[in-house]
């Protein structure tokens, strides 16, 4: 699935990438930045999901690619970058949005693949997206990175052992990473969405109302300032509410 470019926007002639965007607010995300001008590549493990934002996406004149990949698997993410350096030669925007739930249950009760499973793709996966486009964000004159995390990070709620330990691991790398960056044009920020309309949310809360929560096109105009040329915001948890 590949599109031609849209004219236009503050995010005209950038290259993105956004993964667990087959739904939710890696969808929202990928729209907004394809309608703002950017060409955007959609990472999901879900060919049906991807599809249906490709479409929405090209029928909008925006411009996708989208790549059905397990982020667990390593050699997928190096094989992207390798794509994606043969065609643009570099990566204007980084967004890591995938996410795993696991399951919610005491942390002595936690199974090992289950622990595995959302540190893989919450942890792992977006170490790894790091160390691939790197240097891709860097070939680019003003490389952005932007990752979605929780308040679960901060702890303290029982039943959410792994998944909080997974995003509070991930605010850490993340912060490290800006740190050792502050030299360069590359600006890189974790994002905390909130309470939003999402699949994850209602697996979380089954008995809550989703229409009281905002939808995750709520998110986008604060995530379009964190992907533009003209951000100033680095190493920061921005809050979005």
């Amino acid at each position: 699935m590949s599109e031609g470019t849209k004219n236009g926007g503050r995010l005209a002639g950038r290259v993105a990438l956004v993964t667990g965007a087959s739904r939710g607010i890696g969808a929202a995300i990928a729209e907004r930045y394809a309608a703002e001008g950017a060409h955007v590549y959609l990472v999901a493990r879900t060919q049906g999901g991807l599809e249906e934002v490709y479409d929405r996406i090209a029928a909008a004149g925006g411009s996708a690619t989208g790549v059905p990949l397990d982020l667990r698997k390593p050699e997928t993410i190096e094989q992207l970058s390798v794509a994606i350096f043969e065609r643009f030669r570099r990566l204007d925007i980084l967004v890591g949005n995938a996410g795993a739930l696991g399951v919610l249950t005491p942390v002595p009760h936690l199974e090992p693949k289950v622990w595995n499973e959302v540190m893989d793709v919450n942890v792992t996966a977006n170490y790894r997206l790091i160390r691939a486009f790197d240097p891709l964000l860097r070939a680019s004159d003003a490389g952005r990175a932007i990752f979605v995390s929780s308040g679960a990070a901060r702890g303290g709620m029982a039943y959410w052992g792994a998944y909080a330990a997974s995003k509070a691991a991930l605010e850490a790398l993340v912060s490290c990473w800006a740190a050792e960056s502050v030299k360069t044009p590359l600006r890189i920020n974790t994002v905390d969405p909130g309470a939003v309309r999402t699949r994850m949310r209602a697996d979380a809360f089954p008995g809550e109302d989703p229409m009281s929560l905002r939808p995750p096109e709520a998110l986008t105009d604060a995530m379009l300032d964190l992907a533009a040329p003209d951000c100033t915001i680095h190493g920061e948890v921005v809050w979005v509410r």
